[in-house]
């Protein structure tokens, strides 16, 4: 079985006046038909507004008649510009579409399992010299982190992320006898964080992954751990887990300026 693998698609950051979200459902359409994927997995950052992720995902779901299975990414939860932001009820809105695999593990057959969850930020990727009260600002040198204005969990991160952990572990329970993809939206590898020292994500490396989910990786049978999030396109070995992260990213962060070549690029292949 061939297991396609994407993420931080960013369609309505990313379509010009040459290639429109519906051009971007075709094209991730038909690279799933050339590379022959049986399944596609698709960990977050579609776009910035829940109705248009699920729009997307179902197209491209019709279009290539293939399973397509997915988690939200923090852009997948904006709430940008309105006044009323309970993200709570989005997390509700996406656990009710049939591609999401939120707190619903996808069997693939007897041996293997696909759990999947947006996971959240703890900060400790962060550089050691900020404080936690500094980083609950999520401002640095005039810059704001987005999801600061754009969401509210009626939580902070920290516990948040202990929370969407624990979701973790419970779907995880559910097939730990058999081996798994995890898949998240934000980074549990840290070796997948941006580089430090960095002038400016030795701050908002706080805002990219979680280490709450380190013994789940240690305590499963988890052989191969997907990510999103970081914008890069990787891939690594280590105590038995292959750790992927294959994100399209915004297209300033693109080798080429076509469309077509960057989600080939991108896509990463899992064979089972």
């Amino acid at each position: 079985m061939k297991i396609g693998v994407i993420s931080d698609l960013h369609i309505d950051n990313n379509c010009n006046e040459q290639v429109s979200i519906s051009d971007f459902s075709r094209i991730v359409a038909d690279e799933i038909g050339e590379q022959q994927v049986d399944l596609l997995l698709v960990a977050g950052d579609v776009s910035n507004n829940h109705e248009m992720t699920h729009q997307f995902i179902a197209k491209v779901k019709q279009l290539s008649n293939r399973e397509i299975l997915f988690v939200p990414g923090n852009h997948d939860y904006w709430l940008k510009g309105q006044e009323e932001k309970d993200t709570n009820k989005v997390l509700e809105y996406f656990k009710a579409q049939e591609e999401s695999i939120i707190e619903k593990p996808f069997i693939i057959n007897d041996n293997w399992a696909i759990v999947g969850h947006s996971a959240w930020y703890d900060y400790t990727f962060a550089d050691k010299r900020f404080s936690i009260e500094e980083l609950s600002e999520g401002s640095f040198n005039g810059r704001v982190w987005q999801d600061k204005l754009n969401t509210d969990w009626k939580l902070d991160d920290r516990t948040l992320s202990k929370k969407f952990a624990a979701a973790i572990q419970a779907d995880l329970n559910k097939v730990k006898d058999k081996n798994i993809i995890l898949m998240t939206h934000m980074v549990t590898y840290k070796n997948f964080g941006v580089k430090m020292p960095h002038p400016v994500f030795d701050y908002f490396n706080a805002f990219i992954g979680t280490s709450d989910c380190n013994q789940l990786l240690q305590d499963y049978q988890i052989k191969y751990n997907i990510m999103g999030h970081v914008h890069h396109r990787q891939r690594e070995e280590e105590n038995g887990i292959t750790h992927i992260c294959a994100c399209l990213g915004n297209r300033n962060e693109w080798q080429t300026t076509d469309t077509v070549t960057e989600i080939k690029n991108t896509m990463q292949i899992i064979v089972i």
